[in-house]
């Protein structure tokens, strides 16, 4: 029997709210984590992706989370991982370094043994070179393994990554693949195999309500998955419906009715009231001892943006959401996801977008032509600045800073983008 915790998007170095309270509790709850498996000595902490929120942490961030893997080698526990999205860079990882330090193990195509259970790992893979997977794997000798990887995988929602199709074509037989990326935990199973995401570890953004945690998997007869929650920074959610003539003091009154010391307060105001300004709930919050106060009157948005951005908690939700119906190219994708999902410092952007450019140019040289499906370039640019519920721009991915989504014009030759026009 081999039983591990599995957590990830832990996204350490994430100021929140532009909060430095808010950057510390990231790594306060990666050093729960830890600080249950070494009480529960558990045979391996696995993570999923997504240490860091950014790409080019700082030196704080790097030498806190040094700080939690010493304490967990010190128990004799070893820390599997995987690449995710956030922190991926082109050449070496920050995991790599954790590794010549002997403080990780970073997961590849060679299975890792702990216990009696084989651990593979596979690194966030763009979808525009997810065609180019052949999912093969060492062979093992060990009574079970599973496959730790980064991404939105179906059957869960937003999957764009087919968890199905990787273990059928997959060379090694896997009892279960533990998933990051998804910040909402869930396990699905197919065919007799687990699927589950462990959830992150604080809240991303304002639209994650449920409490945060990791799973515990029990590798036995049969693989069992269950979870545990963690003490995180109180969020208090407040949704007021005004009836007429009902104004700022119903809100208040609402708000007034929480313990908000300490506390992320986050307000949802709809409803036929009186307009309320937002300063003033705030104010209010704050003045009770509210760390963070945000607050959102839907009333103030229009017919169509109501249509549009209701269901979203935070812009680049819907940044998110418009990307996936525009019908881009596998590299135009690509592309929003560097500039986007990977938070490049604004004075970076352009450099690093005709970088990549020039690369998918080289590449292919119509890589770049869309794919005739979906709307165009101007209204990824009005999704990429539609205000939506949150004062804060992340998403349930953690992104924290919009940018436009990438696009280009379909056809080929003089019809095509050119790089000054993309950027």
């Amino acid at each position: 029997m081999t039983r591990v915790i599995h957590t990830g998007d832990t996204h350490i170095g994430y100021q929140q709210y532009h909060a430095p309270e808010r950057r510390a509790d990231f790594l306060d709850a990666f050093r729960q984590v830890v600080s249950d498996a070494v009480d529960d000595d558990v045979g391996a902490v696995v993570h999923a992706g997504d240490l860091f929120h950014d790409r080019r942490p700082t030196l704080t961030d790097i030498m806190g989370t040094l700080d939690v893997l010493k304490d967990l080698d010190a128990a004799g526990i070893p820390f599997l991982a995987v690449v995710g999205n956030h922190e991926a860079k082109r050449d070496a990882q920050w995991l790599d370094l954790y590794e010549r330090l002997g403080l990780a193990t970073r997961l590849g195509e060679e299975p890792t043994v702990v216990g009696d259970t084989a651990f593979y790992g596979l690194d966030f893979v763009p979808r525009s070179k997810r065609d180019d997977l052949d999912y093969e794997f060492a062979p093992h000798d060990a009574d079970h393994a599973a496959l730790v990887t980064h991404g939105l995988f179906q059957p869960f929602d937003h999957g764009d990554w087919d968890a199905a199709e990787v273990l059928a074509e997959s060379s090694v037989h896997f009892d279960a693949m533990l998933l990051g990326d998804n910040h909402k935990p869930g396990k699905q199973e197919i065919d007799g195999q687990w699927v589950t995401y462990c959830g992150s570890t604080e809240r991303a953004s304002a639209s994650e309500r449920e409490d945060r945690g990791y799973n515990i998997v029990t590798f036995d007869e049969t693989t069992h998955i269950t979870r545990r929650g963690l003490d995180t920074r109180e969020f208090v959610f407040v949704d007021v419906e005004l009836a007429e003539s009902e104004g700022v003091e119903r809100v208040r009154s609402k708000v007034g009715q929480h313990d908000l010391e300490g506390a992320v307060v986050v307000v949802s105001i709809d409803g036929d009231g009186d307009p309320i300004a937002p300063a003033s709930v705030e104010e209010y919050a704050l003045e009770a001892g509210a760390l963070v106060a945000r607050v959102t009157d839907h009333r103030e948005l229009s017919a169509d943006e109501r249509e549009t951005t209701v269901s979203f908690a935070d812009p680049d939700d819907a940044v998110t959401e418009r990307v996936r119906e525009l019908g881009l190219s596998g590299a135009a994708r690509d592309i929003d996801e560097t500039v986007r999902a990977s938070k490049v410092a604004d004075a970076n952007v352009a450099d690093t977008v005709e970088d990549r450019i020039r690369e998918l140019l080289e590449e292919d040289p119509d890589s770049l032509a869309g794919s005739g499906e979906g709307d165009d370039a101007e209204t990824a640019d009005h999704a990429a600045t539609t205000e939506a519920d949150g004062g804060e721009a992340d998403s349930p991915n953690g992104q924290s800073e919009t940018a436009p989504a990438a696009s280009a014009d379909g056809g080929d030759g003089e019809d095509q983008s050119s790089m000054e026009e993309f950027l």
